[in-house]
């Protein structure tokens, strides 16, 4: 749930730059959602390096993947290119249909870290009657930003 808790946060502060005009690309709802989701998946990638949720990442992708440990330093630079991506209008398309791509492919392993029961960050991972619906939303609000920021 931080995640969720970052981006939220992300949003209202992007929200009021641009409303203030210290950022104006962040003065519209889609604008200033391209900055929270760029703030949630820049927390995300940096867990995947982090000393001590690193080892919890690698024992969510479920045990039959090859090369689990470089599958999420992968996942991890690939969050973090997207991140930076999404900030800027002509690449956020782009970014937000990769990044839709990449929670489809990961979500496997959050299934697995639910069903096994596994201890992420000091808590049970989240059930998937709560991790469905909020894959759901970050796949809405990535479309909606690719499909905003995209010339017409």
């Amino acid at each position: 749930m931080a995640p969720l808790v970052v981006m939220l946060i992300g949003w209202i502060a992007a929200g009021i730059l641009g409303l203030s005009g210290l950022v104006y690309q962040a003065d519209s709802w889609s604008g200033s959602l391209r900055f929270a989701l760029a703030a949630m998946f820049a927390f995300t990638a940096a867990s995947h390096f982090h000393p001590r949720m690193r080892p919890e990442l690698v024992r969510m992708v479920p045990p039959k993947v090859p090369a689990r440990a470089l599958l999420v330093t992968a996942t991890g630079g690939l969050e973090l290119v997207g991140a930076a991506a999404l900030l800027w209008p002509a690449s956020a398309p782009a970014a937000a249909y990769g990044l839709i791509g990449l929670l489809v492919v990961m979500f496997p392993a959050n299934v697995h870290a639910a069903r096994a029961g596994l201890i992420i960050a000091e808590r049970a991972a989240t059930p998937l009657v709560f991790r469905l619906p909020l894959q759901v939303f970050w796949v809405s609000t990535l479309w909606w930003v690719a499909r905003s920021t995209s010339p017409h």
